[in-house]
Parts: structure tokens; C-alpha cells; sequence
């Protein structure tokens, strides 16, 4: 069973409480077993456990100096001195990839005794026990040999950490440091190659008494034997957190690296995947030593700057109780609608999958709470399943976040991540709007009404008791697209907000509020002081430091800048004094309150109700928690960015881009079906960051040299990337659902895909109309390269009438109708049942409003087949279908609702 496998039946049924309504619900605990048990995560407890939160908390204080300072910053250590950091780019790559490594040997086991290794030996010795008798010196050799493998390898329960892991992280732990240490030595082989590097008995000389006399170890250099060690670690992690198929995939590209010279350049089509002879070292250096390509390429870059702190935004905000008061919000907002529950699963999800960027993940801590009301409320549990897990996979393509993705977009199209966001919202929207319209035709048809009245909350008072949680949102969105600042700055500035002001709301209480006040007041009265006497902070003032005074409004700008650090001490101040107080709004993630009981057990003091541990805790666990999470996905990009790395060092990408395009035959419709059906099956059991990276790497020049919006391109990709979490026969996240709802997998996986259909239509709209996606033809795009003929709208482009109707307003109302018209096809359901040739009249015109481009574009190609050349006005013919499909569509849907009375009466006599 690989890392991403679906849970066996036994494995999730019948683990849950019974309400009253003889529906099985999972607890929070039981989610998080199950989630341990898809990607096979260790439970440790103990040394172990305390490993863990260690390594999770320093990776997480890390990449907040690397959000904080960037690359040179300054560790304070009190009454020693102060240490000055300055990190090379590779060398922060190399550390964030190290930290990732040990934590992965850490919580991923390397076998759990079911692989073909274990299998086989325990074979093997059962079959000479049997011939020779268990007494026998081979028998009890072998029984012994496979003792020794299962004490050094294997780990059956997921509880303890095998000698093989503590090997594996000590060599992780070494690498970091020789990137440290050795950096000059680094930069010399750049030049001279690893050959050139000192053997391991000169970087270690204690050494070399015992090692010095061997030949190969004296004459082999170090850096060569690192970067091999190094590669080989990321491939073992990459099999642990992420499966043993995307393994073969990366290490294929390596072999091909070393031998794909052996292709003749003159076998037809093949030939251009020939390349030229690459040494073991050259590859090495290629993808150990370089930020260009390779394992510290692009992919780890944009993690290390991006990625990571996101999703350490995500964790605080989960561990400040927002993703619970959100999912209630959903609720108060559309429970009590037809097939509210359904309705409010899809906005909880889709907030929730934007922050985590985890569909697993969010699948099934969402789902523990959203399904088990679905399916109280008539809704199928596979049904309700395929909800939860189509609207969680949505999340990754829903701004202003949307998962890991987004950010790699942004650095390997060299777009600013406010124009993502601009070009993400309307297909996102029209997802969403379309698995809201499926549910809502599905509570038609079974007649499902809301949640009653007293289930829920008023959004007033829901409102009231959560606004805070607003805060940080509304606050990423004014740095990202008012203010325009770089994504790690707007992260870091959020995330900063938001434990100030988590802090605040946890000491104010009617009793505290005065003191918190005059808490606030003596702090930032005092910093004013400093800086306008002396132009320090108060800390610099009593340190000795200090100069020329700033202007009273220089001081108030500085001041106004670090509000939120402020903030937090006055938070502290006020928790110091009211060591009882109680927030009466704030409920932290139940994560939280056990961990801080927990930690008062075993410190035999009552630390669960201190307001002040809590928020503590709060913090720490925030920061491990997002470690924890980050791990698959560094494991991830840096797996794959081996992939554009060989395609780089050996030269295959113009002749990759030759060959796919001779294939598809110079059609944009097969090259367009080769890349979704490749996007599907690749992500398959992958995280969709993987997928991205490969299938760019691979295919985006194509799809450009198609005419393609280079950005259009991209998240074509990503959206097939998603589509395949909820695709049969793996849907990763359809069976994570399925463990929560008592569901059949399989079922649920073909629900959810046919719920997500929209997602896979929606894609093929805007490559072909890219006003759709806010993309318009730059007026000298004749004389640019491809990559840089289009450019995203401004308000200009929308108020000239003669191209934002036809090119954004037409395209973007028909997609939206295209999907009403595609739900009534899955459902069979509009105002009542839709026939069957009905269906087929929806599912025409829901083709035509949404992408009438890929039928006239399907049309042509086979006329070019026979020789016919076609040539009409593009725009004319779009609008020409898109017509055609509204006309369809309206007849239709006047044609059903006439049914309507005719189909209450025959229900009345039933219902009586």
C-alpha cells in the first residue's frame, strides 16, 4: 500500500459515535487517525514525540527569519552575543530541504512489513523453515537475518523511529551542515567539478587514522559522495510521504539522464529524446549543487519564500478556531436553504482548501463535522462524501490563496500574485457555483430541505461573536492588492496581525478591558518617547543605544508600523495581571486546549485554564503543526524539481516541445486532451504541486506555441492537477470522505468526478477564450515573443464596451449558465425530472455556452483531415454557438418547468 492508497474498509468503519438519528459521526481525534492512517503517519510518543515538535518549532522559527529578514538577520543570545546570519540562496534552500528530510524520517516510516521486501524475506524463511526444520543453523540464520531487517527497517505499528531513519537523518543533518560550513568549496566546484572536491578524510580529519588507508574513501570526494547521499534521501522521502509511483517517475528522469545518449537521434519520433552523454558527476552537481535546476531549483526556491509561510499562516489561523467559525458561519449563512447542509459544506471546504492547499487534509477535518449533516439531512453518504471531497479539491484553485500551486505559478511566469488572483477568481467562482447548483438539483429531486432554526446560529450574532477572524484575511488581501507587496512580506505581516491580535482577544474580558488598555497605552507611550528622544526602541534606550530624535510624525509612523508587536505585549502585560481572565469570543482549536492540559499534566501544575499558556501554546503549536504540514510538499517540489532539472542539463525541452507537437498533428484540441489526460492520470495519488511542476516543465511551451495565454496554459494544468484528487480509480480525496461518510470508495470517487465535471470543462473555456480569465491581446503582440502577447485586463479594457461584451462579459454569462445546464444534465433534474433526451439537449447547449471554441475547434481539424480549409470570423462564430446554446438551453428549461404542476400532483397522493 503506497503512502497515498485508500484506507481498507476496516481500517474506518465503525470507529465513530451514533447520534440520535442512527448516523455515524467521527470525532476530531478519529479524523486525525484517519488522516495518520491515508498518509500512513507515525503516532510517536515520547524522545520521539518531543523530536518532532523540536525539529517542527525550529524549521517554523526559520522560515519566519527568512520572512522577517530574508536572507541576513541576527540571532539574539542573551548575556553571550549576537550572532550574524547571511544565507547564500542554495544554502536556505539546502536547510529548508533538511529540515523537511528529518521530519519526514521521522513521521514516515520506511515499511510497515507489507512491501515486497519484508514479504519476501518472511517468505523466504518460512520456506526453508518448512524444508529444514526451524532448529536447522540456515533456518535460525535467516530467521535471525530477517530479525536484524525488521529491528533496522520496519515499523508495523507506526510508533517508533528505526535505526535506518536515525541514519537517514544524521546524513540529512550533514548535508545541511557541509552547505554551511563549506560554502567556498561549493562555489570552487561550480568551475572545477566535483571531482575537484577534498576527499572525506580531509573535511573530517579525526577521520582519517581509521579511513585514510582505504583507497576509495581517501580518493573519493566528499561533496560527490554528499550530493549522491543527498538524491538518494530525497528519492526514500518521496517514496514515504508520497508514494513508490512518483519515485520511479523522478528516478527514471535521472536514469535517462545518465544513459538516454543511447537513443539514436535517427529512430522516427524517439529520436528526439535523444541527448547528449552526461557523467554521474555532472548530473550530481546538476541537481545537488544548483539553484537553477535540480532538487534546490525553482520548485524548493519559491517554497522556501513562499509557500511555506502560507501555509504557517493556514495552521495559525486553524489553531485560532477560525476553521471552526467559519464552518458554523457557512451554516448560519445557507443552512437553513434547500440542501443547506450540502451548500454550506461547499463554502466551509472551499475557505478551508484555499489555507490548507491540503484536499486530504481538508477533506476529512471539514468532513468530520459536514457530512455526518448531509447525511442527516436525506443526502446518500456517498453523496455526501463526493460533496465534501469535490469542494475540498476546489479549494486549491480558489484565491486569494489557493494552495501551494499558485505560488510556483507566480515565480515560473513571472507574474505578480495579485494578477493570479485576478485570473483564478472567475473560474473558481464558476466551480463552486457549479457544485452549489448540483446540490441544490439534488435537493430538488429528493426533496431535501435546511437545517431547522434551531440547529443554527443568526449570522448577527454569529458574526458578533467572530468577526476578529475576518480580520486577517481582509488584511492579506489590502497587502497583496492595494499595498502590492511581495507574497512573503504580505504573509509575514498577516501572520504577525494575526497572533496580535488573537493575543488581544484572549486577554480582554469585561473585567480587563482598563488594564489592557493602559497596558497598550504605557507601551506605545513609552516607544513614542524613545524614539522621538532618542530614535530607538525603548530596549536599544536602556542597551545603550540611542542618537538623534526623530519628529513627532516620524516617531507615530515608525510606531504605527509595529502596532501589532504592541499589541502582543500589551496582550501579555494583561495576561500577567489577570491570570484567571477568560475571553468570552475566543475558542482556540481543540488542538490547543489539549495540548496545554497535556503539558499540566506532566508538569503536575494546572496549566489547561491559564489564559496566558493557552495563547502560548497557541503559538508553538501553530508553528508545528505548519512544519507537519509543510513536509509533503517540500518532500514534493523538491522530488520534482529533479524532473525540469534533467529536461534543463540535457537539453530535452526544445526537442520534448518538436515532439509533442508533431503528435498532436497541430491540433490545439488533441494537444489540449493530451494535457488533461496527462494532468489526470499524473496526479493521480500525487500532491498537485507535483503534478504542476512535471507537466509545465513538459508541456506549457507547447500549449504556448498553440497561442495559448502562457497564464491561461498554467492554470489549465493546475486545474487537471486537481481534477485528478477526485478522479477514479485512486481520488485520493473521495476516499478520504469515504472513511468519514461510511461510503462506498468507489462510488463516492465517480460522484465527486461528476460533480467536479465543471472543473474539467471550464479549463478547455478559457485556453479558448481567455477573456474568461481576464486576458487580453497586448496591441503589439505581433512583434513579442509568445510568452508575452498577453496581459491581464484593467478598468480601461472593461469600459470599452466593443471588447469586454463579446470577449469577457458573453463568454464569462455563458459559462455560468453552461454549468446550470451541465448540472441538470448530471443530475437529471431542473425544476423537476429531466428526461433522457432532455439531458442530451442540456448537455449540447451546456457545451455551447461554456467552450463552444473545442467543438468548432474539433470540427475543423477533422475538415483539415480531408483537405477542407475553413476560414471564418473567430469572435463571430464564438458568439454564433454560444446563441445557439442559450436558445437550446432556454427552450429546454421552459419545456421542464411546464412539467412542473403536472409532477406535484403526482407527488401530492404519495406525500399524503
Amino acid at each position: 500500500m503506497s503512502t497515498n492508497d485508500a484506507p481498507d474498509d476496516d481500517t474506518t468503519a465503525g470507529t465513530g459515535d451514533v447520534n440520535d438519528e442512527g448516523i455515524e459521526e467521527i470525532s476530531a481525534e478519529e479524523a486525525e487517525q484517519l488522516i495518520d492512517e491515508i498518509e500512513r503517519r507515525r503516532s510517536l510518543t515520547g524522545l520521539a514525540a518531543v523530536a518532532v515538535s523540536v525539529v517542527g518549532i525550529c524549521f517554523s522559527v526559520f522560515q519566519l527569519y527568512l520572512a522577517a529578514r530574508s536572507f541576513t538577520f541576527t540571532i539574539p543570545i542573551p548575556l553571550v552575543a549576537d550572532i550574524q546570519v547571511s544565507l547564500q540562496l542554495l544554502q536556505a534552500n539546502a536547510v529548508h530541504v533538511a529540515f523537511a528530510l528529518v521530519l519526514t524520517f521521522l513521521l514516515f516510516p520506511a515499511s510497515m512489513g507489507d512491501g515486497f521486501v519484508s514479504r519476501g524475506l518472511g517468505g523466504a524463511v518460512e520456506t526453508v523453515a518448512d524444508r529444514l526444520g526451524r532448529e536447522n543453523p540456515a533456518s535460525r540464520a535467516l530467521e535471525g537475518l530477517r530479525g536484524a531487517f525488521r529491528w533496522a527497517f520496519v515499523d508495523p505499528d507506526r510508533s517508533r523511529v528505526t535505526p535506518f531513519d536515525v541514519a537517514c537523518i544524521v546524513t540529512a543533518v550533514l548535508s545541511a551542515v557541509y552547505f554551511l560550513t563549506e560554502f567556498s568549496e561549493i562555489r570552487d566546484i561550480r568551475f572545477f567539478g566535483l571531482r575537484a572536491g577534498r576527499p572525506v578524510t580531509e573535511v573530517y580529519p579525526f577521520l582519517d587514522p581509521v579511513l585514510g588507508g582505504v583507497p576509495v574513501v581517501s580518493e573519493f570526494p566528499y561533496v560527490f559522495a554528499l550530493g549522491i547521499a543527498g538524491v538518494l534521501l530525497v528519492l526514500e522521502a518521496t517514496r514515504r510521504t508520497l508514494g513508490l509511483p512518483l519515485m520511479i517517475i523522478v528516478a527514471t528522469f535521472i536514469v535517462y539522464a545518465r544513459w538516454g545518449y543511447l537513443i539514436s537521434g535517427n529512430t522516427p519520433f524517439i529520436g528526439l529524446l535523444a541527448i547528449p552523454e552526461l557523467t554521474w558527476p555532472q548530473i550530481v552537481q546538476n541537481l545537488w549543487y544548483n539553484t537553477e535546476n535540480g532538487v534546490f531549483g525553482i520548485p524548493v526556491t519559491v517554497s522556501v519564500s513562499f509557500i511555506y509561510i502560507f501555509i504557517l499562516f493556514g495552521s495559525f489561523l486553524e489553531m485560532s478556531g477560525a476553521g471552526q467559525w467559519f464552518i458554523d458561519l457557512a451554516y448560519a449563512a445557507t443552512g437553513g436553504r434547500k440542501g443547506g447542509p450540502a451548500k454550506a459544506s461547499i463554502l466551509a471546504s472551499g475557505f478551508m482548501g484555499t489555507i490548507s492547499g491540503s484536499s486530504i487534509a481538508n477533506t476529512v477535518t471539514t468532513g468530520a463535522f459536514t457530512i455526518p449533516l448531509m447525511k442527516r439531512s436525506g443526502y446518500s453518504p456517498e453523496f455526501a462524501g463526493a460533496v465534501e471531497s469535490s469542494a475540498s479539491s476546489g479549494g486549491q484553485i480558489l484565491p486569494p490563496v489557493m494552495g501551494a500551486a499558485a505560488f510556483l505559478m507566480v515565480q515560473y511566469t513571472a507574474t505578480p500574485f495579485a494578477d493570479i488572483i485576478i485570473l483564478a477568481t472567475i473560474p473558481a467562482i464558476v466551480f463552486f457555483f457549479g457544485v452549489w447548483v448540483m446540490v441544490h438539483l439534488k435537493a430538488v429531486q429528493e426533496g431535501i430541505g435546511g437545517m431547522p432554526d434551531a440547529d443554527r446560529e443568526s449570522m448577527v450574532v454569529h458574526l458578533k461573536r467572530g468577526w476578529f477572524y475576518l480580520v486577517p484575511i481582509v488584511l492579506l488581501l489590502y497587502y497583496l492588492i492595494i499595498e502590492r507587496l511581495s507574497v512573503s512580506r504580505s504573509a509575514w505581516f498577516t501572520l504577525v496581525a494575526l497572533v496580535a491580535l488573537i493575543t488581544v482577544i484572549a486577554a480582554y474580558s469585561d473585567e480587563t478591558r482598563v488594564t489592557l488598555a493602559g497596558a497598550l497605552a504605557l507601551v506605545v507611550g513609552a516607544e513614542f518617547a524613545s524614539h522621538v528622544v532618542a530614535g530607538v526602541p525603548v530596549i536599544g534606550l536602556l542597551g545603550g543605544g540611542g542618537g538623534v530624535g526623530l519628529q513627532p510624525a516620524e516617531a507615530a509612523s515608525v510606531l504605527l508600523g509595529r502596532i501589532g508587536w504592541y499589541a502582543m505585549l500589551a496582550g501579555v502585560l494583561t495576561m500577567v495581571v489577570h491570570s484567571d481572565v477568560q475571553s468570552t469570543v475566543l475558542g482556540l482549536n481543540p488542538t490547543v486546549q489539549n495540548v496545554a492540559e497535556s503539558a499540566g499534566e506532566r508538569t503536575g501544575r494546572d496549566l489547561g485554564d491559564n489564559q496566558l499558556f493557552r495563547v502560548g501554546t497557541f503559538v508553538v503549536t501553530s508553528m508545528e503543526e505548519g512544519a507537519r504540514t509543510a513536509v509533503p510538499v517540500v518532500v514534493a517540489v523538491a522530488a520534482a524539481g529533479i524532473i525540469p532539472g534533467v529536461i534543463s542539463v540535457s537539453g530535452l525541452g526544445p526537442n520534448l516541445t518538436s515532439l509533442l507537437l508533431a503528435l498532436s498533428g497541430g491540433s490545439i484540441v488533441v494537444m489540449l486532451l493530451v494535457t488533461a489526460v496527462s494532468s489526470i492520470i499524473l496526479g493521480m495519488g500525487m500532491p498537485t504541486t507535483v503534478t504542476y511542476i512535471i507537466l509545465i516543465s513538459m508541456l506549457a511551451t507547447p500549449l504556448v506555441e498553440f497561442g495559448i495565454p502562457l497564464l491561461a496554459a498554467h492554470l489549465f494544468i493546475l486545474y487537471f492537477g486537481v481534477i485528478a484528487d477526485i478522479t477514479p480509480p485512486v481520488a485520493v480525496a473521495a476516499y478520504a470522505a469515504s472513511g468519514v461518510a461510511k461510503s462506498d470508495p468507489f462510488e463516492t470517487g465517480v460522484k465527486a468526478f461528476s460533480l467536479s465535471l465543471n472543473k474539467a470543462i471550464v479549463p478547455f473555456a478559457f485556453v479558448l477564450a481567455p477573456g474568461i480569465v481576464l486576458l487580453r491581446e497586448k496591441a503589439d503582440a505581433g512583434e513579442l515573443p509568445l510568452r508575452e502577447r498577453y496581459r491581464v485586463v484593467e478598468f480601461a479594457d472593461l469600459a470599452e464596451l466593443s471588447y469586454s461584451v463579446p470577449e469577457i462579459l458573453v463568454p464569462v454569462v455563458g459559462v455560468f449558465l453552461g454549468v446550470v445546464a451541465l448540472g441538470a444534465t448530471v443530475i437529471g433534474t431542473l425544476y423537476t425530472r429531466v428526461g433522457r433526451t432532455a439531458r442530451v439537449g442540456f448537455a449540447v447547449s451546456s457545451l455551447l455556452l461554456m467552450a463552444p471554441g473545442l467543438l468548432s475547434a474539433s470540427v475543423f481539424d477533422l475538415l483539415g483531415l480531408v483537405g477542407v480549409t475553413v476560414t471564418v470570423d473567430g469572435l463571430l462564430l464564438d458568439l454564433t454557438l454560444r446563441a445557439a446554446g442559450l436558445i437550446v438551453f432556454v427552450a429546454l428549461a421552459a419545456q421542464n418547468r411546464r412539467k412542473l404542476p403536472a409532477a406535484r400532483e403526482r407527488a401530492e397522493p404519495t406525500s399524503a
